[in-house]
């Protein structure tokens, strides 16, 4: 298994460093990914849409090197505690391992978090109300589907679904009660799985079996506990969204026009309004679905004749509006794009070497903004924060 995630790895860095993402047949089972092709042509015009706007208002931003022992970073997720704390969770593709980045108001500490085996891809991190942490991640040694969680300072695992090859492309929520619950991809029946912890068990059902489905899902609960997830559908080449009604799953398609839907990002507002960005990667952009009623509103928010919205994450303010931290392979920059009100303003918060994959953002309180991302260069993991 080391050597399947060793080639994959190098494959993916390859192509995005020689500009275009082409993932070979042969190299499929390494990656985990379906065969794909970053466009960098010009989107022809959305309309209707804003467009982003030509002048944007820059925030100023701080970035910071956080982890260079080894080549560490990827697969991030960042979360913000109640008391100024900045955590992430990442994959050290060099020893194999789990590991967690934590600033505590004054400096970063970094500790590895679970080294049996090969373990810590497709991290996802959620702080809890009394300010535990919770890790979804894929054990890539055993092909099993794993769940860290923190409290009083001591760590908890478990193997959440023990198939085989199960597990990738996690999204972690938690509802009410704090019970975790888990949206994931099912490799070998390319299906899309969702897993909860009743309390006493973990439950784990197929959402989506429908043709090769599941890639970069993205898991959110609404006020009444009831998980919603995007997802791409390889077969169709399409954006698919699935919500549970209290009594069964409901499956539509969100976007089928030309190939879209990879690296998608899901986020409900206080109405339980469902907003996702994502990656059109025929026309190479940053594409940004929301249903304000019955139907599913569609734009693209940056293009700009580059290969932009790769590894998409969003979030929204307190006034419902979306930031979005995504990667443009065409300049190898991490970018950063936000709807002010009246519209889509975009800008590139790190240029130097070639960074912004794996990005996570978040929101404070404040109002500024927080990224982690890896550097595909130095194979650092490195954090941004803008305001």
């Amino acid at each position: 298994m080391q050597s399947r995630r060793m080639a994959g790895r190098v494959v993916l860095a390859l192509a995005l460093a020689l500009g275009v993402l082409v993932v070979t047949v042969a190299a499929q089972e390494d990656l985990y990914l379906p065969t794909i092709r970053g466009g960098g042509v010009a989107v022809p015009t959305v309309s209707p849409g804003p467009t982003v706007s030509p002048e944007p208002i820059e925030l100023t931003w701080e970035t910071t090197l956080i982890d260079s022992d080894g080549d560490v970073g990827m697969d991030t997720s960042l979360a913000l505690g109640r008391s100024g704390e900045v955590y992430i969770s990442y994959y050290d593709w060099g020893n194999g391992d789990l590991k967690l980045a934590t600033y505590d108001g004054t400096s970063w500490s970094t500790e590895t978090i679970d080294e049996d085996g090969d373990v810590g891809t497709y991290t996802s991190l959620v702080v809890d109300a009394a300010g535990g942490l919770h890790i979804s991640y894929h054990d890539q040694g055993e092909g099993h589907l794993r769940y860290a969680h923190r409290a009083g300072g001591q760590w908890t695992f478990s193997v959440v679904d023990d198939s085989v090859d199960v597990g990738l492309y996690t999204s972690l929520a938690l509802d009410a009660a704090g019970r975790p619950h888990i949206s994931y991809y099912d490799l070998p029946n390319g299906d899309l799985k969702y897993a909860v912890w009743t309390g006493t068990a973990w439950e784990a059902v197929t959402v989506d079996s429908g043709g090769d489905a599941g890639y970069y899902t993205s898991l959110a609960l609404d006020s009444q506990g009831w998980p919603h997830i995007s997802y791409t559908d390889w077969t169709n080449r399409a954006l698919k969204y699935a919500l549970w009604n209290g009594t069964d799953w409901e499956v539509s398609t969100v976007d089928d026009t030309a190939s879209v839907g990879l690296y998608s990002s899901l986020a409900l507002d206080s109405a339980d309004r469902p907003h996702i960005s994502y990656y059109d990667f025929t026309h190479g952009a940053l594409k940004y679905a929301h249903r304000p009623e019955d139907t599913w509103s569609l734009l693209t928010v940056e293009n700009q004749e580059s290969d932009v919205g790769y590894y998409t994450s969003l979030v929204l303010d307190a006034a419902d509006r979306p930031h979005i931290s995504h990667y443009d392979l065409s300049h190898g920059d991490l970018r950063y794009s936000r709807w002010t009100g009246s519209a889509w303003q975009s800008e590139t918060v790190d240029s130097e070497g070639n960074v912004g994959v794996y990005s996570s953002i978040a929101l404070d309180a404040a109002g500024a903004v927080h990224i982690s991302y890896y550097d595909l260069g130095s194979r650092n993991l490195h954090y941004a924060r803008g305001r």
